[in-house]
């Protein structure tokens, strides 16, 4: 695997990564979407309130004016006074209800990333061994390559020994004949 080949692997693996983080950036917003639904509930439980609250002052005013008035009044303010308590305890059932179905969807939430975070970690090793291997092959490839040179040149300099003896020889021999012929004339 030549360098090239290995950056455009890891080119590849960092978009896949960040392809993945992408998907997660895009749940997280529609987790946030969910959250400003809740507090759009939660808004409307406080409206809830507010009238609640607003029903309660009428009441207490009905309460001064119901002193001024008679046994029978008081009668009404029982009546009505049991109304409110009833309103009161739905509501804080209601209430209680929405707090246990947010509770279960936090745990849901919590659950949903604690496996997010072992997918991420999962994916996170197996790029980690896949590189590991990547780079082993690479490293033996080096090795395989440097005892392929290191065994030409070997070669080569027993070539360039042996041609270099020849010279000699060669050259030995030339000078004996320039010899002889000096000799002869």
């Amino acid at each position: 695997m030549t360098d090239e080949e290995l950056k455009r692997l890891l080119e590849a693996q960092t978009e896949r990564i960040e392809k993945r983080f992408d998907d997660v950036d895009k749940r997280f917003v529609m987790i946030d979407q969910r959250f400003e639904t809740m507090d759009k509930r939660f808004d409307a439980v406080d409206q809830r309130f507010d009238a609640v609250d607003k029903r309660f002052e009428a009441v207490d005013q009905r309460f001064e004016a119901g002193e001024k008035r008679s046994a029978t009044m008081d009668k009404r303010f029982e009546a009505l006074d049991k109304k409110i308590d009833d309103t009161a305890e739905q509501m804080r059932r209601e209430f209680g209800a929405v707090l246990e179905h947010f509770d279960r969807r936090f745990e849901r939430f919590a659950e949903a990333l604690a496996l997010l975070d072992e997918k991420v970690d999962r994916k996170t090793a197996a790029i980690e061994q896949r590189m590991d291997l990547g780079f082993a092959d690479t490293q033996a490839m080096i090795k395989f390559s440097h005892a392929e040179l290191d065994r030409r040149v070997r070669f080569m300099e027993q070539t360039l020994q042996v041609l270099e003896d020849k010279f000699a020889t060669l050259n030995t021999r030339v000078e004996r004949l320039e010899e002889t012929t000096r000799a002869e004339n």
